[in-house]
Protein backbone atom coordinates (compact mmCIF):
# COMPACT_ATOMS: atom_id res chain seq x y z
CA UNK A 1 0.00 0.00 0.00
CA UNK A 2 1.50 3.44 -1.19
CA UNK A 3 1.42 6.41 1.04
CA UNK A 4 2.75 10.12 0.75
CA UNK A 5 6.57 8.92 0.87
CA UNK A 6 6.95 7.49 -2.32
CA UNK A 7 10.27 5.36 -2.75
CA UNK A 8 10.31 6.11 -7.05
CA UNK A 9 12.48 9.07 -7.96
CA UNK A 10 11.61 12.67 -8.95
CA UNK A 11 7.84 11.39 -7.89
CA UNK A 12 6.79 13.98 -5.60
CA UNK A 13 2.82 14.73 -3.76
CA UNK A 14 0.45 16.91 -5.96
CA UNK A 15 -0.17 20.28 -3.95
CA UNK A 16 -3.32 21.47 -3.92
CA UNK A 17 -6.10 24.61 -2.29
CA UNK A 18 -8.90 22.66 -2.03
CA UNK A 19 -12.65 24.12 -1.38
CA UNK A 20 -13.87 22.08 1.36
CA UNK A 21 -16.61 24.29 2.94
CA UNK A 22 -19.80 22.27 3.78
CA UNK A 23 -17.92 19.29 3.94
CA UNK A 24 -18.06 16.11 6.11
CA UNK A 25 -14.89 15.71 8.05
CA UNK A 26 -14.54 12.40 10.00
CA UNK A 27 -12.15 12.45 12.95
CA UNK A 28 -11.49 9.08 15.19
CA UNK A 29 -10.01 9.77 18.45
CA UNK A 30 -10.62 13.01 21.17
CA UNK A 31 -6.59 13.63 21.98
CA UNK A 32 -5.68 17.22 21.30
CA UNK A 33 -4.49 16.34 17.60
CA UNK A 34 -8.20 15.87 17.26
CA UNK A 35 -8.54 19.57 18.16
CA UNK A 36 -5.88 20.58 16.16
CA UNK A 37 -8.12 18.63 13.31
CA UNK A 38 -11.04 20.24 14.42
CA UNK A 39 -10.08 23.24 13.81
CA UNK A 40 -8.03 23.56 11.01
CA UNK A 41 -11.81 21.66 9.36
CA UNK A 42 -13.87 24.37 10.91
CA UNK A 43 -11.51 27.27 9.62
CA UNK A 44 -11.78 25.74 6.10
CA UNK A 45 -15.37 25.59 6.37
CA UNK A 46 -15.94 22.56 6.76
CA UNK A 47 -18.42 20.30 9.38
CA UNK A 48 -15.81 18.13 12.03
CA UNK A 49 -17.60 15.18 13.00
CA UNK A 50 -15.69 13.29 15.92
CA UNK A 51 -16.24 9.35 16.63
CA UNK A 52 -14.88 8.40 20.16
CA UNK A 53 -16.50 6.37 23.01
CA UNK A 54 -17.45 8.86 26.18
CA UNK A 55 -15.32 7.24 28.70
CA UNK A 56 -12.10 7.89 26.72
CA UNK A 57 -9.79 10.88 26.45
CA UNK A 58 -11.46 14.44 25.68
CA UNK A 59 -9.50 17.21 25.54
CA UNK A 60 -11.24 20.49 27.32
CA UNK A 61 -10.97 22.77 23.80
CA UNK A 62 -12.54 20.29 22.09
CA UNK A 63 -15.60 19.83 25.05
CA UNK A 64 -16.10 22.93 24.34
CA UNK A 65 -16.58 23.15 20.68
CA UNK A 66 -18.81 20.20 21.05
CA UNK A 67 -20.92 22.24 23.54
CA UNK A 68 -20.86 25.17 20.99
CA UNK A 69 -22.35 23.44 18.14
CA UNK A 70 -19.71 23.50 16.12
CA UNK A 71 -18.68 19.75 16.74
CA UNK A 72 -20.79 17.02 16.32
CA UNK A 73 -19.58 14.18 18.83
CA UNK A 74 -20.70 10.61 17.84
CA UNK A 75 -20.14 8.66 21.50
CA UNK A 76 -19.09 5.02 20.61
CA UNK A 77 -16.19 3.41 18.62
CA UNK A 78 -16.09 3.22 14.51
CA UNK A 79 -17.73 1.14 12.80
CA UNK A 80 -17.16 0.54 8.72
CA UNK A 81 -20.64 1.49 7.38
CA UNK A 82 -19.93 5.42 9.49
CA UNK A 83 -17.73 5.93 5.72
CA UNK A 84 -20.95 5.46 3.91
CA UNK A 85 -23.33 6.62 6.09
CA UNK A 86 -22.49 10.03 8.09
CA UNK A 87 -21.60 12.10 5.14
CA UNK A 88 -23.69 14.55 2.64
CA UNK A 89 -26.75 13.43 0.75
CA UNK A 90 -25.33 14.87 -2.11
CA UNK A 91 -22.51 12.53 -2.29
CA UNK A 92 -24.58 9.49 -1.18
CA UNK A 93 -23.74 9.57 2.77
CA UNK A 94 -19.93 8.98 2.49
CA UNK A 95 -17.98 11.61 4.25
CA UNK A 96 -15.37 13.36 1.93
CA UNK A 97 -12.36 12.81 4.04
CA UNK A 98 -10.91 10.89 7.45
CA UNK A 99 -8.78 11.84 9.93
CA UNK A 100 -7.34 9.38 12.47
CA UNK A 101 -5.45 11.02 15.15
CA UNK A 102 -4.77 7.67 17.32
CA UNK A 103 -1.15 6.82 17.60
CA UNK A 104 0.66 4.39 15.48
CA UNK A 105 0.46 1.27 17.17
CA UNK A 106 -3.78 1.32 17.08
CA UNK A 107 -4.74 -1.28 15.36
CA UNK A 108 -7.75 -0.11 13.57
CA UNK A 109 -5.73 2.23 11.31
CA UNK A 110 -4.84 0.06 9.00
CA UNK A 111 -8.02 -1.69 8.68
CA UNK A 112 -9.90 2.27 8.48
CA UNK A 113 -6.75 3.62 5.97
CA UNK A 114 -7.90 0.40 3.41
CA UNK A 115 -11.69 0.95 4.00
CA UNK A 116 -11.14 4.84 2.85
CA UNK A 117 -8.61 4.03 -0.44
CA UNK A 118 -10.94 1.09 -1.52
CA UNK A 119 -13.82 3.69 -1.40
CA UNK A 120 -11.26 6.88 -2.60
CA UNK A 121 -11.89 8.68 0.59
CA UNK A 122 -9.01 10.67 1.43
CA UNK A 123 -7.33 9.81 5.04
CA UNK A 124 -4.83 11.11 7.29
CA UNK A 125 -3.48 8.78 9.66
CA UNK A 126 -0.91 10.73 12.23
CA UNK A 127 2.82 9.24 12.12
CA UNK A 128 2.18 6.99 9.53
CA UNK A 129 2.53 8.42 6.28
CA UNK A 130 2.44 4.95 4.67
CA UNK A 131 -1.18 4.68 5.23
CA UNK A 132 -1.66 8.19 4.41
CA UNK A 133 -3.55 9.50 0.95
CA UNK A 134 -3.40 12.78 1.77
CA UNK A 135 -1.53 15.24 4.66
CA UNK A 136 -2.02 18.43 6.32
CA UNK A 137 0.92 21.11 5.09
CA UNK A 138 2.10 23.15 8.12
CA UNK A 139 0.69 26.44 6.70
CA UNK A 140 1.25 30.36 7.31
CA UNK A 141 -1.90 32.56 6.93
CA UNK A 142 -2.68 36.00 6.38
CA UNK A 143 -5.94 37.01 4.96
CA UNK A 144 -6.28 35.28 1.28
CA UNK A 145 -2.65 33.97 1.24
CA UNK A 146 -1.49 31.32 2.53
CA UNK A 147 1.93 29.31 2.37
CA UNK A 148 1.99 25.55 3.09
CA UNK A 149 5.21 23.71 3.83
CA UNK A 150 5.22 19.65 3.49
CA UNK A 151 8.38 17.10 4.22
CA UNK A 152 6.30 14.47 2.53
CA UNK A 153 6.23 12.81 6.08
CA UNK A 154 9.86 12.80 6.55
CA UNK A 155 10.48 15.08 8.98
CA UNK A 156 7.51 17.57 10.33
CA UNK A 157 9.88 19.29 12.72
CA UNK A 158 11.62 20.78 10.21
CA UNK A 159 8.41 21.83 8.00
CA UNK A 160 7.57 23.76 10.26
CA UNK A 161 10.61 25.63 11.07
CA UNK A 162 11.00 26.50 7.44
CA UNK A 163 7.34 27.65 7.17
CA UNK A 164 8.48 30.26 10.26
CA UNK A 165 11.33 31.06 8.55
CA UNK A 166 9.44 31.60 5.52
CA UNK A 167 6.82 33.68 7.37
CA UNK A 168 9.82 35.88 8.87
CA UNK A 169 11.02 37.00 5.47
CA UNK A 170 6.95 38.13 4.67
CA UNK A 171 6.51 42.09 5.42
CA UNK A 172 2.88 42.96 7.45
CA UNK A 173 0.55 43.79 5.65
CA UNK A 174 0.84 41.61 2.33
CA UNK A 175 -2.33 39.86 3.10
CA UNK A 176 -4.33 43.25 2.54
CA UNK A 177 -2.14 44.11 -0.11
CA UNK A 178 -3.75 40.86 -1.97
CA UNK A 179 -6.96 42.02 -0.85
CA UNK A 180 -6.51 45.49 -2.76
CA UNK A 181 -5.00 43.82 -5.64
CA UNK A 182 -7.20 40.87 -6.10
CA UNK A 183 -10.58 43.60 -6.16
CA UNK A 184 -9.05 46.10 -8.27
CA UNK A 185 -8.19 43.01 -10.70
CA UNK A 186 -11.72 42.31 -10.83
CA UNK A 187 -12.48 45.89 -11.27
CA UNK A 188 -9.57 45.93 -14.20
CA UNK A 189 -11.67 42.55 -15.63
CA UNK A 190 -15.00 43.88 -15.52
CA UNK A 191 -13.81 47.59 -17.30
CA UNK A 192 -11.52 46.91 -19.90
CA UNK A 193 -10.54 42.92 -20.60
CA UNK A 194 -14.28 41.75 -21.08
CA UNK A 195 -14.48 44.57 -23.55
CA UNK A 196 -11.28 43.50 -25.49
CA UNK A 197 -10.58 41.18 -28.17
CA UNK A 198 -9.16 38.05 -26.34
CA UNK A 199 -5.98 38.48 -29.00
CA UNK A 200 -5.36 41.11 -26.86
CA UNK A 201 -4.41 39.48 -23.58
CA UNK A 202 -1.52 36.75 -24.96
CA UNK A 203 -0.05 37.71 -21.49
CA UNK A 204 -1.05 35.92 -18.32
CA UNK A 205 -4.02 37.02 -16.56
CA UNK A 206 -5.47 33.85 -15.52
CA UNK A 207 -6.48 32.73 -11.99
CA UNK A 208 -4.09 29.77 -11.56
CA UNK A 209 -1.31 30.44 -8.82
CA UNK A 210 0.85 27.59 -10.27
CA UNK A 211 1.30 29.50 -13.37
CA UNK A 212 4.68 30.39 -14.17
CA UNK A 213 5.36 33.22 -16.28
CA UNK A 214 4.97 33.10 -19.83
CA UNK A 215 7.22 33.93 -22.39
CA UNK A 216 5.01 36.41 -23.58
CA UNK A 217 5.17 38.23 -20.20
CA UNK A 218 7.05 41.19 -21.66
CA UNK A 219 6.13 40.43 -25.37
CA UNK A 220 6.31 43.64 -27.34
CA UNK A 221 3.03 45.73 -27.86
CA UNK A 222 3.59 49.26 -29.16
CA UNK A 223 2.06 52.33 -28.09
CA UNK A 224 -0.15 52.92 -31.83
CA UNK A 225 -1.52 49.50 -31.06
CA UNK A 226 -5.32 49.33 -31.72
CA UNK A 227 -5.85 47.51 -28.24
CA UNK A 228 -2.68 48.59 -26.07
CA UNK A 229 -5.88 51.13 -24.03
CA UNK A 230 -7.93 47.83 -23.20
CA UNK A 231 -5.02 46.18 -21.71
CA UNK A 232 -2.55 48.52 -20.47
CA UNK A 233 -4.05 48.56 -16.94
CA UNK A 234 -4.31 44.47 -16.74
CA UNK A 235 -0.76 44.36 -17.95
CA UNK A 236 0.13 47.07 -15.76
CA UNK A 237 -1.35 45.16 -12.58
CA UNK A 238 0.56 41.86 -13.59
CA UNK A 239 4.05 43.89 -14.01
CA UNK A 240 3.00 45.46 -10.23
CA UNK A 241 2.67 41.83 -8.78
CA UNK A 242 5.72 40.40 -10.44
CA UNK A 243 8.23 43.15 -9.89
CA UNK A 244 7.45 45.51 -7.12
CA UNK A 245 9.55 44.65 -4.49
CA UNK A 246 7.40 42.90 -1.39
CA UNK A 247 7.94 45.35 1.01
CA UNK A 248 5.92 47.92 -1.49
CA UNK A 249 3.37 45.99 -2.01
CA UNK A 250 2.84 45.51 1.24
CA UNK A 251 2.08 49.11 2.10
CA UNK A 252 0.01 49.79 -1.29
CA UNK A 253 -3.31 50.84 -0.20
CA UNK A 254 -6.63 51.93 -1.99
CA UNK A 255 -5.65 55.44 -2.52
CA UNK A 256 -2.39 54.41 -4.40
CA UNK A 257 -4.38 51.80 -6.89
CA UNK A 258 -6.86 54.18 -7.74
CA UNK A 259 -4.45 57.09 -9.05
CA UNK A 260 -2.26 53.89 -11.04
CA UNK A 261 -6.15 53.21 -12.64
CA UNK A 262 -6.64 56.59 -13.17
CA UNK A 263 -3.28 57.61 -14.84
CA UNK A 264 -4.11 54.87 -17.30
CA UNK A 265 -7.21 55.14 -18.14
CA UNK A 266 -6.58 58.47 -19.06
CA UNK A 267 -3.43 57.75 -21.11
CA UNK A 268 -1.28 59.96 -19.05
CA UNK A 269 0.61 60.11 -16.18
CA UNK A 270 -0.50 61.74 -13.06
CA UNK A 271 0.16 65.54 -12.46
CA UNK A 272 2.41 65.23 -8.59
CA UNK A 273 3.39 68.82 -9.03
CA UNK A 274 0.28 70.58 -7.98
CA UNK A 275 1.57 70.25 -4.34
CA UNK A 276 4.45 72.38 -5.02
CA UNK A 277 3.26 74.77 -7.81
CA UNK A 278 2.18 78.01 -5.33
CA UNK A 279 5.53 77.52 -3.53
CA UNK A 280 8.70 79.39 -4.73
CA UNK A 281 10.94 77.02 -6.46
CA UNK A 282 14.08 75.42 -4.96
CA UNK A 283 17.33 74.11 -5.70
CA UNK A 284 17.44 70.12 -5.24
CA UNK A 285 20.42 67.71 -6.38
CA UNK A 286 19.89 65.40 -8.96
CA UNK A 287 21.54 61.53 -8.82
CA UNK A 288 22.16 59.09 -11.28
CA UNK A 289 22.82 55.77 -9.55
CA UNK A 290 23.92 51.99 -10.67
CA UNK A 291 22.50 49.65 -8.39
CA UNK A 292 24.96 47.13 -9.71
CA UNK A 293 24.16 43.45 -10.73
CA UNK A 294 21.42 42.70 -8.22
CA UNK A 295 22.96 42.13 -4.48
CA UNK A 296 23.16 44.53 -2.22
CA UNK A 297 27.22 43.48 -0.89
CA UNK A 298 27.52 44.50 -4.47
CA UNK A 299 26.52 48.07 -4.32
CA UNK A 300 29.39 50.55 -4.58
CA UNK A 301 29.79 52.84 -1.13
CA UNK A 302 28.92 55.97 -3.42
CA UNK A 303 25.65 54.26 -4.38
CA UNK A 304 24.59 53.03 -0.62
CA UNK A 305 25.48 56.74 0.88
CA UNK A 306 23.11 57.97 -1.85
CA UNK A 307 20.69 55.77 -0.82
CA UNK A 308 20.62 56.30 2.82
CA UNK A 309 20.69 59.95 2.17
CA UNK A 310 18.41 60.75 -0.40
CA UNK A 311 14.84 62.31 0.02
CA UNK A 312 13.22 60.77 -3.25
CA UNK A 313 14.49 57.52 -5.03
CA UNK A 314 12.99 56.71 -8.57
CA UNK A 315 13.97 53.46 -9.09
CA UNK A 316 14.19 51.15 -12.37
CA UNK A 317 11.59 48.40 -11.81
CA UNK A 318 14.67 45.48 -12.28
CA UNK A 319 16.24 47.20 -9.26
CA UNK A 320 15.41 43.63 -7.17
CA UNK A 321 14.15 43.85 -3.81
CA UNK A 322 17.58 43.12 -1.57
CA UNK A 323 18.87 46.38 -3.02
CA UNK A 324 15.34 48.26 -2.38
CA UNK A 325 15.38 47.19 1.00
CA UNK A 326 18.48 49.34 1.81
CA UNK A 327 16.01 52.41 1.44
CA UNK A 328 15.18 53.49 4.73
CA UNK A 329 11.39 53.52 5.88
CA UNK A 330 11.39 57.08 5.83
CA UNK A 331 12.47 57.54 2.47
CA UNK A 332 9.50 58.02 -0.88
CA UNK A 333 10.17 55.14 -3.47
CA UNK A 334 8.73 55.42 -6.58
CA UNK A 335 9.35 52.29 -9.14
CA UNK A 336 9.22 53.17 -12.62
CA UNK A 337 5.75 51.83 -14.09
CA UNK A 338 8.03 50.30 -17.58
CA UNK A 339 6.84 47.34 -19.82
CA UNK A 340 6.95 46.73 -23.55
CA UNK A 341 5.04 49.48 -25.26
CA UNK A 342 5.02 51.88 -22.20
CA UNK A 343 8.91 52.53 -21.64
CA UNK A 344 8.47 56.08 -23.34
CA UNK A 345 5.59 57.28 -21.61
CA UNK A 346 6.87 56.03 -18.25
CA UNK A 347 10.17 57.42 -18.64
CA UNK A 348 8.49 60.80 -18.89
CA UNK A 349 6.76 60.18 -15.75
CA UNK A 350 9.39 59.59 -13.56
CA UNK A 351 11.82 62.58 -15.20
CA UNK A 352 7.95 64.77 -14.28
CA UNK A 353 8.98 63.23 -10.96
CA UNK A 354 12.45 64.46 -10.23
CA UNK A 355 11.56 67.54 -11.59
CA UNK A 356 8.90 68.22 -8.94
CA UNK A 357 11.16 66.98 -6.37
CA UNK A 358 14.27 69.17 -7.72
CA UNK A 359 12.11 72.00 -7.52
CA UNK A 360 10.82 71.31 -3.72
CA UNK A 361 14.37 71.21 -2.89
CA UNK A 362 14.96 67.50 -2.82
CA UNK A 363 17.92 64.84 -3.43
CA UNK A 364 16.58 62.67 -5.89
CA UNK A 365 18.39 59.82 -6.98
CA UNK A 366 17.73 58.37 -9.98
CA UNK A 367 18.60 54.34 -9.11
CA UNK A 368 19.17 52.14 -12.29
CA UNK A 369 20.35 49.01 -12.53
CA UNK A 370 23.91 47.97 -13.27
CA UNK A 371 25.62 50.90 -14.94
CA UNK A 372 23.74 53.94 -15.34
CA UNK A 373 25.60 54.48 -18.37
CA UNK A 374 25.96 51.37 -20.28
CA UNK A 375 22.24 50.87 -22.63
CA UNK A 376 19.39 52.35 -20.53
CA UNK A 377 18.73 55.90 -20.47
CA UNK A 378 21.55 57.24 -18.02
CA UNK A 379 22.69 59.50 -20.84
CA UNK A 380 19.62 61.01 -21.85
CA UNK A 381 18.61 61.44 -18.79
CA UNK A 382 21.86 63.75 -18.07
CA UNK A 383 21.65 65.58 -20.59
CA UNK A 384 17.68 66.18 -19.48
CA UNK A 385 18.32 67.74 -16.81
CA UNK A 386 20.93 69.79 -17.67
CA UNK A 387 18.86 71.34 -20.00
CA UNK A 388 16.43 72.11 -16.79
CA UNK A 389 19.59 73.85 -15.52
CA UNK A 390 20.65 70.65 -12.96
CA UNK A 391 23.73 69.11 -12.96
CA UNK A 392 23.44 65.89 -12.25
CA UNK A 393 26.03 63.39 -10.30
CA UNK A 394 26.58 60.47 -11.49
CA UNK A 395 27.70 57.04 -10.09
CA UNK A 396 28.90 54.08 -11.62
CA UNK A 397 27.76 50.82 -10.70
CA UNK A 398 28.91 47.08 -11.80
CA UNK A 399 27.20 46.26 -15.29
CA UNK A 400 25.94 42.49 -15.63
CA UNK A 401 27.41 42.58 -18.91
CA UNK A 402 30.77 41.97 -17.10
CA UNK A 403 29.67 40.53 -13.60
CA UNK A 404 27.02 38.03 -15.07
CA UNK A 405 30.24 35.87 -16.93
CA UNK A 406 32.08 35.92 -13.71
CA UNK A 407 29.42 34.83 -11.58
CA UNK A 408 29.18 32.10 -14.65
CA UNK A 409 32.94 31.32 -14.16
CA UNK A 410 33.75 32.82 -17.51
CA UNK A 411 36.33 35.34 -17.98
CA UNK A 412 35.62 38.14 -20.34
CA UNK A 413 39.10 38.10 -21.15
CA UNK A 414 42.18 35.77 -20.92
CA UNK A 415 45.33 35.83 -22.04
CA UNK A 416 45.67 33.67 -25.61
CA UNK A 417 41.82 33.32 -25.73
CA UNK A 418 39.96 36.31 -25.51
CA UNK A 419 41.73 40.10 -25.93
CA UNK A 420 38.40 41.92 -26.81
CA UNK A 421 35.14 42.38 -25.29
CA UNK A 422 31.78 43.52 -27.32
CA UNK A 423 28.71 44.61 -25.87
CA UNK A 424 25.38 44.88 -27.65
CA UNK A 425 22.00 45.34 -27.29
CA UNK A 426 18.74 43.77 -28.36
CA UNK A 427 16.80 46.92 -28.68
CA UNK A 428 16.71 50.32 -30.23
CA UNK A 429 14.79 53.52 -29.64
CA UNK A 430 11.27 53.24 -28.98
CA UNK A 431 11.16 50.16 -28.42
CA UNK A 432 12.35 48.75 -31.87
CA UNK A 433 14.06 45.62 -32.23
CA UNK A 434 17.27 45.45 -33.19
CA UNK A 435 16.87 41.53 -34.75
CA UNK A 436 17.96 38.64 -33.48
CA UNK A 437 20.05 38.64 -36.96
CA UNK A 438 21.70 41.87 -36.43
CA UNK A 439 22.19 40.54 -32.57
CA UNK A 440 23.97 37.03 -33.64
CA UNK A 441 25.83 38.99 -36.55
CA UNK A 442 27.42 40.70 -33.21
CA UNK A 443 27.72 37.59 -31.44
CA UNK A 444 29.25 35.49 -34.36
CA UNK A 445 31.29 38.19 -35.91
CA UNK A 446 34.78 35.95 -34.89
CA UNK A 447 33.35 33.19 -37.38
CA UNK A 448 34.46 35.02 -40.85
CA UNK A 449 37.37 36.20 -39.18
CA UNK A 450 38.90 32.55 -38.91
CA UNK A 451 37.79 31.81 -35.52
CA UNK A 452 36.66 27.72 -35.41
CA UNK A 453 32.82 27.38 -35.61
CA UNK A 454 33.83 24.54 -32.66
CA UNK A 455 34.54 27.37 -30.43
CA UNK A 456 32.73 27.25 -27.50
CA UNK A 457 30.21 29.83 -26.68
CA UNK A 458 28.41 30.50 -23.40
CA UNK A 459 24.78 31.58 -22.98
CA UNK A 460 24.13 33.61 -19.80
CA UNK A 461 21.04 34.58 -19.03
CA UNK A 462 19.34 36.61 -16.13
CA UNK A 463 22.27 36.76 -13.84
CA UNK A 464 21.64 38.98 -11.31
CA UNK A 465 23.23 37.85 -8.32
CA UNK A 466 25.74 35.63 -7.81
CA UNK A 467 23.59 31.70 -7.60
CA UNK A 468 21.07 33.40 -9.58
CA UNK A 469 20.46 32.54 -13.36
CA UNK A 470 21.14 30.03 -16.62
CA UNK A 471 23.81 29.07 -18.01
CA UNK A 472 23.86 27.40 -22.08
CA UNK A 473 27.12 25.85 -22.93
CA UNK A 474 26.65 26.09 -26.92
CA UNK A 475 28.99 27.03 -30.12
CA UNK A 476 29.60 29.58 -32.73
CA UNK A 477 28.77 27.14 -34.92
CA UNK A 478 25.29 26.32 -33.29
CA UNK A 479 24.69 30.63 -32.87
CA UNK A 480 25.86 31.67 -36.24
CA UNK A 481 23.10 29.26 -37.79
CA UNK A 482 20.75 30.50 -35.35
CA UNK A 483 21.37 33.70 -36.66
CA UNK A 484 20.86 32.97 -40.50
CA UNK A 485 17.22 31.68 -39.59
Amino acid sequence: MGGLSSESPGVHPLLMAQNVESQIHLIIGSNSLSVARCSKCIDAGAIPVIIAPPNGEMAASLSQKIQDGSVRWIQREFEDNDLSTLGRAEVDGYVDAVFITAGANNHLNSHISKLCRGLRIPVNVVDASELCSFSLLSTYSDGPLQIGVTTSGRGCKLASRLRREIASYLPPGLGTAIEILGSVRKRIWEEDVSAAPSTSFHFEVGDDDSEAQKHTFNSLILPEHPDVAKTRRMRWLSQICEYWPLRRLASITDADMEKILAAYKEAKTADISDAHGAHEEKRGQIILAGSGPGHPDLVTRATYHAIKTADLILSDKLVPAPVLDLVPRRTEVHIARKFPGNADKAQDELLDMALAGLRAGKRVLRLKQGNPYLYGRGAEEYEFFRAKGYSPVVLPGITSALSAPLFADIPATHRGVADQVLICTGTRAAWRRAGTAQLYSHANSGVPYGTSPASIAGGVINYRCPGRGTFVETSLATRYSLRSR
